[in-house]
């Protein structure tokens, strides 16, 4: 079996025996010309930087380094946050053997030979076997079945790496044997405190040049919250200043070497976070002008019309939502406009959609549902598909009763039927609470309807003339797009109190990320 660049790998048969500080744990030694960020790589937990809310006495991760509870694990994290160096600390941690392949170029046969060998020496009285095995999204689902049996009995304990999202990427069998663990992107704070390590450390520069703080910077604001990318530009950054006969990486330098030019917005050096913030807020708060200025900025300096045009989409539905249902239409058309016409025509396109968000009425119902829907789930609410919904195309479907009782909405003439589509435990429940706000203020009108309709609820009596439909019952949402009453969940995961105004969630500010977003 080959390496596949990370680290070479172990004859899946025979594997080896892992003691502390051994080394032969089937990784690559590192030496004086390895990588920096393989030199640099933490020896133990306390070097380990980032992740703390994995790291407390007793939680799951540490427990696995030690190797105080043999349960396998799934880490799912972003590039360079660290899921091969835990590898490295579980593997060197305690006496077991540790195997380490790749799905990159390992199959079943060679996942069977690791499982065998595993299985001999346990009966034999031989040290438990953590198989670790990166890129595990890329095993097929034939490969992926070939683990279950061994991880159901611990004949193995899987450590596996992915990159993807393992809803998608592994199997349900498999996922629910093993303990998930979601890895974050560095903070900035962390991978500058990394560079500054690496400087001064005899395993990284040992203090031969010398770093200034707008070089760190831009190292820092290149990385996106990649450790591994941040290494990899200091010591080619470190390497143009040696060819210089310098020791001191300034700003020039580091731009020199990584072949990327700092993000400047404007003199005063505003943050790459802090203009898309200004750029998203505008648009929220209809000053279709700041929005503009802010759009400017980020054209002029660089940004990527990619990374805009997506905040634009995500601004779409988060922000404008159903009060105006064209906006999306207009976002991911400015989109495609940027991919099929380019800059520098593609302003107009990308000036017009911001145009439409910034003057669209404004509503975040759709955010504020969604997160509440993903809350309860989270929860466990939510159970069986009732049985009139289940699926009953195959043969044999009608005999377990599948679709029985089934009726078709458009069999009735106004096209809707009585009839319980939600799980027990959740019909009833109300997540979506239209705003009065544009085109949404019709949608207020006609849900309460179709609510009763579907539910089978008598009409309620006349008591007057109603409430504002953003406020029906007193449990809708108020006229500022906050949510009020029974209170819920937003999609960034912010309780909602039944008092607090929601108005989208963290990543649409620009300050963090939405859906796997990588603001660069």
């Amino acid at each position: 079996m080959e390496s596949d660049g990370l680290f070479s790998l172990v004859d899946p048969g025979g594997g080896r025996t892992v003691s502390a500080g051994s080394g032969a744990d089937g990784f690559t030694v590192p030496s004086a010309d390895s990588p920096l960020p393989v030199r640099m790589r933490p020896a133990n937990l306390d070097e380990l930087v980032g992740q703390d809310h994995l790291l407390a006495p007793g939680a799951p991760l540490r427990q696995l380094v030690t190797g105080r509870a043999p349960m396998s694990v799934i880490l799912w994290g972003p590039p360079g946050s660290g899921k091969t160096t835990i590898a490295h600390l579980v593997a060197g941690a305690t006496e077991r053997r540790f195997v380490a392949m790749s799905a990159l170029s390992a199959g079943v046969k060679d996942v069977r030979a690791v499982i065998e060998t595993a299985r001999r020496q346990r009966r034999a009285g031989g040290p438990p076997t953590v198989l670790f095995i990166d890129e595990v999204h890329r095993f097929s689902k034939t490969q992926q079945d070939s683990l279950l049996a061994a991880v159901e009995d611990r004949t193995v304990t899987l450590l596996a790496a992915t990159t993807e999202n393992p809803y998608f990427s592994v199997i349900s069998p498999l996922l629910s044997r093993c303990v998930l663990l979601t890895l974050q992107p560095l903070t900035d704070d962390a991978v500058r405190g990394l560079l500054r390590r690496a400087v001064t450390d005899e395993r990284g520069l040992g203090g031969a040049v010398t770093l200034a703080p707008e070089a760190e910077d831009h190292l820092v604001r290149l990385a996106g919250g990649d450790v591994r990318k941040a290494l990899t530009a200091l010591e080619a950054a470190a390497g143009s200043a040696a060819a210089l006969g310098g020791d001191r990486i300034d700003l020039a330098t580091a731009e020199q070497a990584v072949d990327v030019a700092a993000v400047r917005y404007d003199r005063d050096g505003d943050a790459h976070y802090d203009v898309t913030s200004a750029f998203i807020k505008s648009m929220r708060g209809s000053d279709v002008d700041a929005a503009l200025h802010w759009l400017a900025r980020m054209l002029v300096a660089g940004e990527d019309a990619r990374f805009i045009a997506r905040r634009i989409v995500i601004f779409a539905s988060e922000d404008v939502g159903m009060a105006d249902p064209s906006a999306l239409s207009v976002a991911t058309a400015a989109a495609h406009a940027v991919e099929y016409v380019g800059l520098p025509e593609a302003q107009l396109n990308l000036a017009q959609a911001v145009i439409h968000m910034a003057t669209a009425p404004k509503s975040n119902s759709a955010t504020v549902a969604i997160g509440a829907a993903i809350g309860d789930v989270r929860a466990g609410r939510g159970g069986g598909v009732p049985r009139a919904l289940r699926d009953a195309h195959y043969s044999g479907a009608r005999g377990l009763g599948h679709g029985t009782g089934y009726r078709y909405p458009h069999d009735d003439h106004r096209g809707v039927v009585t009839q319980q589509y939600a799980p027990d435990d959740l019909a009833g429940v109300d997540y979506y609470r239209p705003s009065a706000h544009g085109a949404e203020r019709a949608v207020a009108t006609r849900l309460p309807l179709l609510r009763r309709i579907v539910r089978g609820l008598s009409a309620p009596p006349d008591t007057g003339p109603t409430a504002d439909p953003g406020r029906a019952g007193g449990t809708g949402r108020a006229g500022d797009g906050g949510r009020t009453g029974d209170g819920g969940t937003t999609a960034d995961g912010r309780t909602v109190d039944g008092s607090a105004p929601v108005n989208g969630s963290v990543a649409a500010d620009g300050g963090g990320t939405s859906a796997g977003e990588d603001q660069q």
